[in-house]
Parts: C-alpha cells; sequence; structure tokens
C-alpha cells in the first residue's frame, strides 16, 4: 500500500469540506429570460434581407429537419455576442503547427500592406525566430507589421528579441506587462491577452491554439517530416511559476475500444519531445474584418502609439460558402462571450455534443449543462489530453471524471501528442475553433477569440478530424476510473481547491 503523508491527507480532507460546502456562481446571464429575434445575416455588401436570411437558415437545417441550433439557439446567440453571422467565407482547416505555419508564412511572405498579429506566446527559438526575420523583412520592403504579445505567455523571450522588431520599424505592444514600471492603469496580474490570430492585408485571418513555439514543430498524427524539437523551450499555458484504438462515432452505442487502468500523469521527461496537437484555421471573405475589429480594439484598450496609415479594412468580396461569426472575449466585459455561446449551444443540441479541449476544468454551469445534455438523449463526449504542461490542471480536470461518467458522459483520452486543440461540434451543424480552454482562466481572468461556423459541410470536416483523434485515443469507463488508487484521488481532490486559479 503507498504511504499517504499527513500533510497530504489534511489537504484533501480540507478540500473535500470546500468543494463541497461552496456553489460557483453563474457567469453568464439566464438566457432562458432573454426574447429571442429574428437571425441575420449579413454579407460582403452588407445586411441580408430577412427573406434572405431565412432562406440561408433553412438550406443549414440538418437533413433538411427542424433544429433548434438554428431556431432558439441562433437567436439567443445573436443577443450575447452582438457581432454579425457573415456569410461568403472560405475557411480552412490547419492541423497541428507544421501545416499552420507553411500557411501563415505564405500568407506573410505575399503581404503588400499591412500584417497583425496578437499572440499569447511568441518564444525566441527557432519558431520564433523565423516569423522574427519575416516580419523585419516585411517592414523593411515596405509593409507594416503591428504585434501585440502578453507579457506573461512570452515571458520566455527576451527583450532584446522583441527590441530587434522595434528597432526595425515593427510596431510592438506588450500586453498586460508584468514589470512594474511599465504597468498602465487597471493592470491585474491575473488579466491575459490569450489570443492567437494573425491577419494579413485585412484580407486573410488565422484564429485557433497554435502559438509561435518550436513545440509546435511536428504533426501528432505521424505524418509529418518534422521532428519534435527536443530542446525547445517548455512553456505552460496555464500556469506560470509549476496503442492505436478504433474509432465506433458512426455508431454512437459502440464507442471506440476500451482500455483499462487509466495512466499515472506524465513526467517531464515524458512531455518533452511529445508532438503538440492543435487546430487552427485560415479564412478569406467578409469575416476578416471582424477580427481585424478585435485586434484594433485591443491595440486601443492597451494604449498603444497610433499607427501608420493603411489599408486596415479594403473591399471584401465573397470567397466561398460558409457562415461565420468572430467571437472575441475579455476580461472587461460582464460575462464571457464565447462561454454564453457555448453554453446556449450546448443547451440547444439535440443529437451530438463533441468537445475537444487541451485544459477542461469547468464551472457548475457547464457541469449542468452537459449532464442535462445526455439526460435529453444527446450524445456527449468530451476528448481531453492523457498528456499535459500542467500537473495541477490534470488533477483537477480529472477530479470531475467520476460525475461525469455517472451521468454518462463519454470521456476519451488522446495518446501519442500533448492535446492542445480548443474545438466543438454540435447536431454536425454548429461548429466553433479558437484559444478558448474549459476553464475559469479563460471564461473570467482571459482575453479569448472564437470563430463559429455554420452548416453541415465544415461540420463533417470537423467530425472527420474528431474521428481521426478518437482512432488515436482511449475511452475511460466509470469501473475502470473508480478503481484508481487513493493517492491519485487524493491528488485530485487537492488540486480542485484551485480550480478557479488555474
Amino acid at each position: 500500500m503507498q504511504k499517504i503523508n499527513l500533510i497530504n491527507l489534511t489537504i484533501a480532507l480540507y478540500t473535500t469540506l470546500i468543494v463541497g460546502c461552496s456553489s460557483i456562481p453563474l457567469m453568464t446571464p439566464d438566457m432562458a429570460l432573454q426574447s429571442p429575434h429574428k437571425v441575420q445575416l449579413e454579407g460582403a455588401n452588407g445586411s441580408l434581407s430577412n427573406a434572405q436570411s431565412k432562406l440561408i437558415l433553412t438550406k443549414l437545417k440538418k437533413d433538411g429537419e427542424d433544429t433548434s441550433i438554428f431556431d432558439r439557439h441562433l437567436a439567443l446567440e445573436s443577443e450575447i455576442v452582438g457581432s454579425p453571422l457573415i456569410i461568403g467565407n472560405k475557411v480552412d482547416l490547419l492541423i497541428d503547427g507544421p501545416s499552420t505555419y507553411q500557411a501563415m508564412m505564405l500568407a506573410i511572405e505575399n503581404a503588400k500592406d499591412h500584417i497583425n498579429m496578437e499572440t499569447y506566446i511568441i518564444e525566441d527559438d527557432e519558431i520564433g525566430q523565423k516569423f522574427s526575420e519575416a516580419f523585419i523583412k516585411k517592414q523593411q520592403s515596405g509593409v507594416q507589421v503591428n504585434l501585440i504579445y502578453d507579457s506573461v505567455g512570452s515571458s520566455s523571450a527576451p527583450k532584446e528579441f522583441f527590441k530587434k522588431l522595434s528597432d526595425a520599424g515593427v510596431n510592438v505592444l506588450e500586453y498586460n506587462p508584468i514589470n512594474p514600471l511599465n504597468t498602465r492603469k487597471g493592470w491585474d496580474v491575473n488579466q491575459r491577452d490569450h489570443r492567437k490570430l494573425l491577419i494579413v492585408d485585412g484580407e486573410i485571418a488565422f484564429v485557433g491554439g497554435i502559438n509561435i513555439s518550436s513545440v509546435y514543430s511536428s504533426g501528432s498524427f505521424g505524418g509529418s517530416s518534422s521532428k519534435p524539437n527536443r530542446k525547445s523551450k517548455k512553456h505552460q499555458e496555464q500556469k506560470q511559476p509549476e496503442n492505436s484504438i478504433h474509432s465506433n462515432v458512426g455508431n454512437p452505442s459502440l464507442g471506440p475500444v476500451l482500455v483499462n487502468n487509466p495512466p499515472h500523469p506524465p513526467a517531464a521527461s515524458e512531455i518533452e519531445g511529445t508532438p503538440w496537437r492543435d487546430t487552427h484555421m485560415q479564412m478569406t471573405g467578409p469575416v476578416v474584418a471582424e477580427f481585424q475589429k478585435l485586434f484594433f480594439e485591443t491595440w486601443a484598450a492597451q494604449k498603444g502609439h497610433e499607427l501608420a496609415r493603411r489599408n486596415y479594412y479594403p473591399a471584401l468580396t465573397n470567397q466561398g460558402n460558409e457562415i461565420v461569426r468572430a467571437i472575441g472575449s475579455t476580461p472587461d466585459e460582464p460575462y464571457s462571450q464565447i462561454y454564453s455561446t457555448l453554453i446556449s449551444a450546448i443547451n440547444s443540441a439535440e443529437t451530438q455534443i463533441f468537445l475537444t479541449n487541451a485544459y477542461f476544468v469547468p464551472d457548475a454551469q457547464l457541469l449542468a449543462a452537459l449532464k442535462e445534455a445526455v439526460a435529453r438523449g444527446v450524445d456527449v463526449r468530451l476528448l481531453l489530453p492523457e498528456k499535459t504542461d500542467s500537473n495541477m490542471v490534470f488533477h483537477a480536470s480529472r477530479s470531475f471524471y467520476d460525475e461525469l461518467l455517472n451521468a454518462g458522459v463519454k470521456i476519451y483520452e488522446r495518446q501519442g501528442a500533448l492535446l492542445h486543440a480548443k474545438t466543438a461540434l454540435i447536431d454536425g451543424v454548429w461548429s466553433t475553433i479558437g484559444s478558448t480552454n474549459l476553464d475559469w482562466r479563460s471564461f473570467v481572468h482571459n482575453q479569448e477569440i472564437n470563430a463559429v461556423m455554420l452548416g453541415q459541410d465544415f461540420g463533417g470536416k470537423m467530425q472527420q478530424v474528431f474521428e481521426k483523434d478518437l482512432a488515436e485515443s482511449k475511452q475511460i469507463t466509470l469501473k475502470d476510473w473508480r478503481s484508481r488508487s487513493v493517492t491519485t484521488r487524493l491528488k485530485e481532490q487537492a488540486a480542485r481547491l484551485w480550480a478557479r486559479f488555474l
């Protein structure tokens, strides 16, 4: 029997009392109290008529059947977020670092007017240097480059890295500086810019979960020629200073092959060199202007100096058939817009909820929404990491497993890679990709950015990726989960005490 010291036991008992007696306040308004209105779509030439909007939404309804995703949910979402649903966009899925960086570099090399980047992490490593060199080269050619980076997320990059960019003419803005000499009015160390956004010439936008770091140098499905960069600097998004499986998504009653004995958390040596599994996207079309607005809102809120005049809002034309909504959440708002949108979509789900997320530390409202969805017959699946860069988050996340499994939620853990993606697919027609984790930090403290896509075509692509990830995952069963050790249970309870601060 494993030894349990008195300190760990005391922490566990204290945690149990606190968690059992406390209640987490709602972080979003009660959407049942809001009055739905007609869903309005916009295109390159402005708002569509009610008749045009209705026709497009009718075509989107899955299999021609009525679904509340296109009725109750979309109307409520419009009230919550305020940003429009925009037609005429082309959206390309980008899986993992190599394909994402290749697409980004191509867009940067072809830039003619300006480049705007907002990122949580940019490191002074091989990948960071490639972006730095590309930015400097474009700046010297007359293309204006504007960069926003988070002070905490990019703390491993030396000041010389950013000075070299500034000296070349790049406008560099540090979000919420941790240096007390550079802090701005209203400074709060908890408020971080967790967004990953790149806009080129106001015509191309990239959004997703990928930072600028060599940890993303390899693909996670074994098909990349790149190899993991084992010497890259390790970072933690959540915390500064601490067998191939066959998928049966087509038959929800089966699920993947089950694997006994939930794994122990990985050691640091296991994580180093492990490929990172992430999802990003490239967009062209009218919605790019909405993401451009979000970039400039951040620049203004952080009191960045006035930028050189450029054609930041060029005339945009229809590029494809995707309907997209840009959603940007900030800690200054009374509630998280992407969180409210996600809760609304989950509450409207009728057939399936597939969530893929790197850091899952839910609040009471999200937990309730997932369990209630299962109760009304929805197939709810969570794809979570087997490995993570934060042991505290790892244990806190697993402290919710028993409750969710007991309610009928299916939980899978991604093997062979460090899962960092933040995506959702609901009823096969509502998708989102972005920077938002399913935890308190993203919902309350972080500035986040997501894109929501509507329609079966893009939903089908998202489902293919989800199925491919499930084929590399193992399912956690309630029976096996309850056989884990007492020590593991105590670690979970201790970590859960800090759920709101991870």
